[in-house]
């Protein structure tokens, strides 16, 4: 028996075979699981929005960022070129942070709760580029709020995103001091091997879905305008008629 022969029999069979049918059947149902549960979150919270702007009081458009980003994000956010790049910027980070986070297995726990914010924040960036023109026909670049909490208002996908980051960042940091604490001494983990092809065709994916969203952006900031809140709300207010501008404010004619 051969030296190499040796090696090989000494390496456990899971390692040897990372990319079993099993493994393979797992990790699809897992992102399975995923996409489900994003899918999910997108619909019922654009529904949501959709008849906020149509019924709930106190519902405003969000096209300056949040009160987590710096003045000058929430500013860049406001200006049609500007705010265009910083959306492109935030849909790729997050088809690359779902990208990483898809490419293996992971605990439940870890699975939904991370579902649970890659959904808020899909609803959320899709409200800035294309949804919004449904959810609410007529109005600025931005993402329908209705929900007050203290001075600021949300919306039911920000409610996923606050909810399940720290769920997500407890059960990652669970599962990482598991799998620690159950190595044993001595173990070298032998990393699955490379698969190029796999890695090009995901990053072509990318790569055009990147370059639609680019598109779409620069549709929106060629046309970017509209009202920051419904329009039968703030003409309800006095009886008489207003004259809308591209910022979203009213004025009296």
């Amino acid at each position: 028996m051969s030296g190499h022969d040796i090696e090989l029999a000494d390496r456990p069979v899971h390692v040897l075979n990372t990319r079993s049918p099993v493994n393979v059947r797992r990790q699809v149902g897992q992102r399975l699981i995923v996409l489900s549960v994003v899918a999910t979150i997108v619909v019922l919270d654009q529904s949501v929005k959709w008849w906020a702007w149509r019924n709930a009081s106190g519902v405003r458009i969000n096209y300056g960022g949040d009160v987590l980003a710096p003045t000058v994000v929430g500013t860049g956010y406001r200006e049609p070129l500007a705010g265009a790049l910083l959306d492109a910027l935030d849909s790729g980070l997050l088809i690359a942070a779902a990208s990483l986070f898809l490419r293996r297995r992971r605990p439940m726990p870890v699975l939904i709760a991370g579902a649970l914010v890659i959904g808020g924040w899909s609803s959320d960036i899709l409200d800035r580029l294309v949804m919004h023109y449904w959810t609410a026909p007529g109005s600025v670049r931005g993402v329908v709020d209705f929900i007050p909490i203290g001075p600021h208002y949300y919306n039911l996908a920000d409610m996923f995103i606050i909810g399940g980051t720290p769920i997500f960042v407890l059960a990652a940091a669970g599962s990482t001091l598991y799998r620690f604490v159950r190595k044993p001494i001595g173990t070298n983990q032998v990393g699955s091997p490379t698969h190029r092809p796999q890695w090009a065709r995901t990053a072509t994916l990318l790569v055009t879905i990147e370059i639609a969203v680019a598109a779409v952006s620069g549709i929106g900031a060629a046309t970017f305008g509209g009202v920051t809140a419904p329009i039968p709300s703030a003409a309800s207010a006095t009886g008489q008629a207003w004259h809308v501008t591209h910022r979203g404010s009213f004025v009296p004619i």
